[in-house]
């Protein structure tokens, strides 16, 4: 190892986390990395982190590759100081064994590609194609298997009749371990029920349309749906403490705060961060920390303390087009709200049929620890607040 080395190591990354499984390196052994650019992300049980460069440098050598455990403090690979390479200074080269390799694919044309993917690298060595004549798709200008293929196609080369037939196995991050865990132990554990309702979005569309422009002159931000809900949430909460209270062995934990868990989607999948004391949160305060956590989320920049805690939860899955569902709740807490798409249905008013805009609410709740009628009231709460926004103005 050269004195102009540095060890890569898996940094501290919360008191309870002991390791982390080594999840994608962004850059190949060969490869220069700018300083402050990421280098290789880590996966836990709770959050995802990605290891920056300490320097601009090459990518001597990587110890731990993608699916590997390392512990904290572990050196997973070296970096050596440089300055910034010429055009053929600093090839990627691929890992020993590859396809590209084998194939006589040539290191620095992989690298005016872009970093390539697995699959990608064995169409280009199948049809000796230079990875500097498809131009990458994916993230960060990575190639593609499909961009490989549509390459291929182009340039009328020859296709197997049939297409190409691949199977990839990967191991669970540790992440969608926990998940899987979880959602298995709220299933065994807990006497989960779903409860449903509908709510007429028509008087909160008209009052974000009246409202959103000086709403995001003033504060920075768009007037979401998600503001409404949080605050029509907080009032059901107060009003039925049950359905944010949690069990713990033989004891019922009863909060004074509201402690809401948001689900994102993030860069390495669904989180859910925390907006504590919810109760004291404006409009702009809930719309202005929900940009901020899904912003870092989608750069697996949330922090671990960021996710726990959490009294309630609600998720969205209208924003991927879901009509109804059944959310599961998050141990130990009592109930999960599910909020879905909306649609325009023929409704009756008044004793008249008309169109509006609705959507389905779905609260599951913990039957050991609230009653269907207090979940049920809950539930008609938000949805008579959702319904007549100015209520939450008013706080009436």
């Amino acid at each position: 190892m050269s004195t102009q080395d540095i060890e890569i190591k898996v940094p501290q990354l919360g008191e309870s986390i002991s390791e982390a499984m080594v999840g994608e390196w962004y850059v190949k052994e060969g490869a220069y990395v700018a300083v402050d650019a990421r280098v290789v992300g880590l996966e836990t049980d709770k959050a995802t982190f990605d290891i920056p460069a300490q320097a601009g440098g090459i990518v001597t050598k990587i110890l731990k590759h993608a699916g590997e455990t390392a512990t904290i403090g572990e050196v997973i690979g070296f970096l050596r100081r440089a300055e910034t390479p010429v055009a053929s200074a600093a090839p990627t080269i691929a890992p020993a064994g590859s396809s590209a390799v084998a194939s006589g694919v040539k290191s620095a044309d992989v690298h005016v590609g872009g970093h390539v993917m697995p699959a990608a690298e064995r169409m280009l060595a199948e049809h000796k194609l230079p990875a500097g004549s498809v131009q990458g798709t994916g993230p960060s200008g990575r190639v593609l298997k499909e961009d490989v293929m549509r390459t291929v196609q182009t340039a009328a080369a020859p296709v197997r009749v049939g297409g190409i037939r691949e199977t990839r196995k990967m191991p669970l991050s540790p992440i969608r371990q926990t998940i899987a865990k979880r959602l298995v132990e709220a299933q065994q554990t807990a006497a989960l029920l779903t409860t449903f309702n509908e709510v007429d979005m028509s008087a909160i569309k008209k009052l974000r349309e009246s409202y959103k422009d000086v709403f995001e002159k003033k504060y920075g931000a768009k007037l979401g749906f998600m503001s409404f809900f949080v605050r029509a949430v907080v009032s059901g909460l107060q009003q039925f403490p049950q359905v944010n209270a949690q069990m713990h062995g033989r004891e019922l934990t009863y909060f004074n705060y509201c402690d809401i868990g948001i689900a994102i989607g993030g860069g390495k999948g669904l989180v859910v961060p925390v907006l504590r004391n919810a109760e004291n949160m404006s409009f702009a305060d809930i719309e202005l920390a929900i940009i901020e956590l899904a912003g870092r989320a989608k750069n697996n920049k949330i922090t671990l303390e960021e996710l726990e805690g959490g009294t309630f939860t609600i998720t969205n899955g209208g924003v991927y087009g879901s009509l109804l569902s059944t959310p599961i709740v998050n141990p130990p807490q009592s109930g999960v709200l599910g909020m879905h798409g909306i649609f325009d249905r023929p409704v009756a008013v008044n004793g008249e049929v008309v169109i509006r805009p609705m959507m389905y609410l779905a609260l599951t709740y913990d039957h050991r620890v609230v009653d269907g009628r207090e979940a049920v009231s809950f539930l008609k709460v938000v949805k008579d607040l959702i319904e007549d926004p100015t209520r939450l103005i008013l706080e009436v």
